[in-house]
């Protein structure tokens, strides 16, 4: 193995002649042959380092045949090289040597474990670019070939992803080679092949001129989207949309569109959830002509379709597909032939698929319209909110914008209540967390009065929630409330109510009391800070539980810079003395901490 790197190379060679210009290698050599990985890791993530040492000759004569000859290790010491070479050229001499990096990297290409694979695929387009069309032609070109004729199947699958990079910069000649490789790699036995092949065949069909498109890409596609294996058939339903960019609309009428009314009604549930969640692009490569005519029977199927899955893909293109008609007659053929089958999905039996839909049916307001929006979509909102599932509900309230734009909010007022104070004491807590999350943008819209009204108390319950996260986030949500509605509004409806539960049993509640003081503090301002939050802060400094105390000692940190120097002086610096002699040691750290950091000492 040593031999690979050059006569004279052994590590022992090195050191004993004191030739310091063979050291790096000899240390590589060493390394990669040591039984940690982690140093045969660290080893290969300087391999630049060494190149650099050993200069450009000798990293193309020594250090490249090395690494040539040892490709036998752990994937993740293979991932490193294979990276490592992509950004190899300038250490080898520049593009004109570039060729010498494609034999490890070709080597690499071939082993079993595709994330390896893919990433010497990855170095070896970038490195193609650096090639001259002759270099091209007499070093890259050969090593595509080689490897989609390999007898395993990990170098056919790893030729599929070469050949749009060398296409565009071969001759006329090589080009039919090349085409006629790709065509024998779409009929592979190996299944394996023909997926990486389906999953390269819009690429490659980019670069190629129109007329070989037609004659050659367009049956490969048909061929791949009728495979046996319907894991091949809907990576051409994802080749389509590149195919279809291509062609003018009589070709793809003629070429395409059969397949891809094959591929929308497949026995496969997985190629037909392909088509759903590839429509929105589908759409726009086919142009609106045969999106009417096609397209939307189509969409129709998938939003019935009898697989789950199917249809809470296809729901979840509903606004696309809306918002992407041509705005003539956008909202007859909306009216007509798409919220019939909406309006049969807000009531579907799986909770994804309505959970899908609730998340992109307030969209549709802004495309209908006041009057369609009342008449239409609020009744199914309605329904939706009521819906017995929590993310349905959750969907359409944090969505409530697009609504509140077209018909303002108080049309839903009355259902959103409920829906709200379901969703505020749901049993799952992360339901709850997300709820919190939208008050303040409910606040925004509702107003101040009706929040006051009926939002209010589900804020301040928060607070005591038995969820430490719960608790987290409906502190932060009071500092946001007081953001959107102003000081005074948080001095007489806020503070008050936070101040009493300083004397909570609870001493978790009394903790949140802090935590509530360190985030309203900055948004009260320095006033009511002084005169109503630091009495209470200081009158806990003598509470009996130890967390407490600490935490008294970080808000008096926190709220320190708001006070100005008096009542630092005065009333701080010997509550904050007095705990820092306190005989917990976490009491007295953060009291010398917050002395330390207000500069009481």
């Amino acid at each position: 193995m040593a031999g690979a790197a050059g006569p004279g190379t052994g590590p022992g060679a090195a050191r004993g002649d004191g030739d310091d210009s063979l050291y790096p290698i000899a240390v590589l050599i060493d390394e990669l042959r040591n039984e940690d990985v982690q140093l045969r890791l660290n080893s290969i993530k300087k391999l630049s380092t060494i190149a650099l040492a050993l200069g450009v000759e000798r990293t193309r004569t020594e250090l490249l045949p090395f690494l040539t000859d040892t490709i036998y290790d752990e994937d993740e010491v293979l991932l490193a090289l294979a990276e490592q070479l992509g950004n190899f050229t300038g250490l080898v001499g520049g593009p004109d040597f570039a060729h010498c990096l494609l034999p490890p990297l070709e080597s690499l290409a071939t082993v079993e474990e595709t994330v390896v694979r893919d990433k010497a695929v990855e170095s070896l387009r970038q490195i193609s670019q650096e090639h001259t069309p002759v270099a091209l032609e007499a070093h890259f070109v050969p090593l595509v070939k080689r490897l989609a004729s390999g007898d395993w199947f990990t170098s056919r699958t790893s030729a599929c992803g070469l050949f749009s990079v060398c296409y565009p910069r071969a001759s006329n000649a090589v080009k039919a080679e090349i085409r006629q490789h790709f065509r024998s790699l779409c009929s592979d036995d190996t299944p394996m092949v023909r997926r990486a092949a389906a999953s390269k065949l819009g690429e490659f069909a980019k670069v190629l001129e129109l007329d070989s498109v037609k004659s050659e890409i367009v049956p490969l596609f048909t061929n791949l989207a009728s495979d046996e294996q319907d894991s091949v058939r809907l990576l051409a339903v994802e080749a389509c949309v590149s195919i279809a960019q291509l062609l003018s609309q009589d070709d793809l009428e003629a070429l395409v569109m059969p397949t891809l009314r094959q591929a929308a009604e497949d026995k496969s549930w997985r190629v037909r959830y392909m088509v759903a969640d590839k429509f929105s692009e589908l759409q726009k490569a086919v142009g609106p002509k045969i999106t009417l005519n096609d397209l939307i029977p189509a969409f129709q199927n998938l939003l019935k379709d009898c697989e789950a899955e199917v249809r809470a893909a296809a729901a979840h293109k509903v606004k696309e597909l809306c918002e992407n008609l041509p705005t003539e007659g956008r909202e007859t053929i909306i009216m007509n032939q798409i919220l019939p089958f909406i309006k049969e999905l807000v009531s579907d039996t799986n909770q994804h698929v309505k959970s899908a839909l609730a998340s992109v049916i307030m969209g549709l307001s802004t495309i209908l319209g006041k009057e369609n929006t009342i008449e239409h979509l609020l009744p199914l909102f309605l329904a939706q909110l009521k819906d017995e599932c929590p993310e349905v509900r959750l969907n359409i309230i944090s969505n409530l914008d697009c609504v509140n734009e077209v018909i303002g909010i108080r049309q839903l007022s009355q259902s959103l209540l409920p829906a709200i104070v379901e969703l505020a004491e749901d049993a799952k807590w992360r339901v709850r967390l997300a709820i919190i999350e939208y008050m303040p943008l409910l606040a925004g819209q509702l107003g101040v009065e009706f929040f006051d009204e009926k939002l209010n108390s589900l804020c301040m319950a928060w607070l005591v929630d038995h969820v430490y996260a719960i608790r987290e986030a409906a502190t932060s949500n009071l500092m946001k409330l007081v953001q959107k509605f102003g000081t005074e509004w948080a001095q007489n409806t806020i503070v008050p109510k936070v101040l009493v539960m300083a004397n909570d049993p609870n001493y978790l509640h009394r903790m949140t009391t802090l935590f509530c003081i360190n985030a309203l503090s900055e948004a009260c301002g320095q006033e009511i800070t002084t005169k109503q939050m630091l009495p209470i802060v200081l009158k806990m400094a003598g509470d009996q539980v130890a967390n407490v105390r600490f935490n008294v000692a970080k808000s008096l940190q926190k709220i320190g810079p708001i006070l100005d120097t008096d009542a630092l002086q005065e009333e701080v610096k010997p509550v904050l003395q007095k705990l820092g002699q306190d005989e917990d040691m976490d009491v007295k750290y953060f009291a010398q901490e917050a002395i330390s950091v207000l500069a009481l000492a």
